[in-house]
């Protein structure tokens, strides 16, 4: 079967342009086929304005959209939503994996009560990769469960060990608990007892470790609960749009500086690259039996590329099934 991608057309916050926009680019960049959920009467007129080739686009009307704000109550009573139809496509096998830029709580509600969880899995958790000195640290959890267990952060470390090493190329993942300090003995209470399980569980397990470890690159993949890893995320997302933003800003003010700003700018576009969330594009949500990413609401065409990719090397990746023997052992 061809690789199928279903992407929710009505995710975003300015929908559905976006998801058309990235359905194009990539069907013309990999050898895949999308089919995009959403209202046809909306999405038809919209795709068929747009340039390039969509032979490979396809459409599955979905009348109703959720919004960012919906609670549980309300995705119940729109029960033609877009993840709920989207996601039944994998169910039923004609598709892959689903790609949303929407609702990450309701992804995760749709997510387990559709695929239900790996057996072994108590909660799914969101994943995403963080630039270091080396490369990347996949961080685990970024949001999906404020409240964990000792036993999730020991899922959520094994479960980060098969990502790293599929979609980043880390044959022996490191993988650090994010504390206060580097000692076993600090932490909260949920650090000091997944710590000695972890230990004995995780791969490559290294112990406590502090946010610098992160991005010197001494970790390959970082465990904390949702709550500090969501905190984390955009801490530091805004630290690096504040230094891409005063570094801009210093090479415009003067002529001697755009100068110099010319001579740097290959160095200044990797950089902008390193640091750009659109570059990952979405985070999967491990431990569904189903392959599932969420990207931001914010997302760009390129994000909806760049998420449409992580889902597709998932797939080719054989992921689902290397986190299952994971968990399994």
């Amino acid at each position: 079967m061809k690789t199928n991608i279903v992407l929710d057309a009505m995710g975003s916050d300015d929908r559905p342009q976006p998801e058309l926009l990235g359905a194009i680019q990539a069907t013309a960049t990999w050898d895949i086929n999308i089919t995009l959920v959403g209202d046809e009467a909306i999405l038809k007129p919209a795709l068929d304005a747009l340039p390039g080739d969509k032979t490979r686009i396809s459409i599955h009307h979905a009348p109703e959209a959720l919004a960012m704000d919906d609670d549980i109550r309300e995705a119940r009573a729109k029960k033609l939503n877009t993840m709920n139809l989207g996601m039944q496509l994998i169910k039923d096998g004609k598709a892959q994996a689903f790609v949303t830029a929407g609702n990450t709580g309701m992804a995760m509600y749709f997510g387990t009560k559709l695929f239900g969880l790996i057996k072994g899995v108590n909660r799914p958790c969101l994943c995403a990769n963080f630039p270091t000195k080396n490369g990347f640290c996949t961080v685990l959890d970024i949001g999906a469960n404020a409240e964990c267990r000792p036993e999730f952060l020991v899922q959520f470390g094994q479960m980060g060990t098969v990502y790293a090493r599929l979609m980043n190329n880390v044959a022996n993942p490191r993988v650090g608990l994010i504390s206060n300090g580097e000692e076993a003995h600090k932490g909260n209470d949920l650090v000091k007892n997944a710590n000695p399980m972890m230990q004995k569980t995780v791969p490559g397990f290294v112990g406590n470790v502090e946010g610098k470890e992160i991005f010197g690159g001494e970790i390959d993949v970082a465990v904390t609960d949702g709550f500090t890893g969501n905190v984390f995320l955009k801490a530091s997302e805004a630290v690096a749009k504040l230094i891409l933003q005063t570094i801009k800003d210093s090479l415009m003010a003067s002529t001697r500086t755009k100068i110099g700003g010319l001579l740097a700018k290959p160095a200044f576009k990797k950089v902008r690259a390193m640091l750009d969330p659109n570059e990952i594009g979405a985070a999967p949500l491990l431990g569904l039996n189903a392959l599932v990413f969420v990207g931001h609401g914010r997302s760009n065409s390129d994000a909806i590329v760049s998420a449409i990719d992580q889902a597709r090397k998932a797939i080719e990746a054989n992921m689902l099934v290397e986190l299952q023997n994971a968990i399994k052992k």
